[in-house]
């Protein structure tokens, strides 16, 4: 009889002999049997890891509270540093209102300096004229009495004219009469432009009325006629 490695006897029992014990498949282990007790290969885990979630770990727990909610920070509040705040606030409110009183009273002040002024200009400007007021009065006392009255009259009207021009001159006014200067419309007022023999076009060749002026400043413009 010829030996055939290939084929095994299976193992044979007496009588009363038992079975080795067999491993019991794990529980976590799938079912490799088909039908009819074919074996199948088990399913092969993932290779893919789980992601991870803001760095961590799956199954990490995270360090903010339920409810997402942060504990309330304890903020402390420095007594001293309110207190000088407030002092200063109250050291500046009071300059405030110390520099609003003394520009209401320096504007007061000027105020009446102003009116001052004016009423010292008024009286001597009246204190000027006062001796032109004098001849025009005895002017006219005269022209009444005297055999030639109206020479009398128009010798008196001359002085007083002449005190009237003196005393504006003494406070800085003075009369300016521009025949035969060039038009300056900042200086003269043209009532009427025509032309003139011998005169060169924009000149003024007669004055209607004189002007005057108190340094730089025009109180008057002189009324003229213009040379066309």
């Amino acid at each position: 009889m010829t030996f055939d490695p290939t084929k095994t006897p299976g193992p044979r029992f007496g009588p009363g002999d038992a079975p080795d014990a067999v491993d019991a498949p794990d529980a976590g282990d799938a079912d490799t049997s088909g039908p009819g007790g074919a074996t199948r290969p088990a399913p092969a885990e993932s290779a893919t890891p789980a992601p991870e979630v803001d760095g961590e770990s799956p199954g990490a727990e995270s360090s903010a509270p339920a409810g997402g909610e942060l504990e309330p920070e304890t903020t402390e509040v420095d007594v001293a540093a309110l207190a000088e705040k407030a002092l200063k606030a109250d050291e500046y409110l009071g300059l405030a209102q110390r520099t609003k009183a003394d520009f209401e009273n320096y504007r007061k002040r000027a105020m009446r300096e102003a009116a001052a002024a004016q009423e010292r200009g008024a009286i001597k400007l009246a204190l000027a004229l006062l001796p032109a007021i004098d001849n025009l009065d005895r002017a006219l006392a005269h022209a009444d009495t005297a055999e030639n009255g109206a020479a009398d009259f128009v010798s008196g009207v001359k002085h007083v004219r002449a005190d009237v021009i003196s005393a504006l001159e003494r406070v800085g006014i003075e009369p300016f009469s521009p025949e035969g200067q060039p038009f300056d419309p900042q200086l003269h007022e043209a009532v009427a432009q025509q032309p003139v023999e011998g005169a060169q076009p924009g000149t003024v060749v007669e004055v209607f009325q004189r002007g005057y002026r108190l340094g730089d400043n025009v109180l008057r413009p002189a009324r003229v006629v213009v040379a066309g």
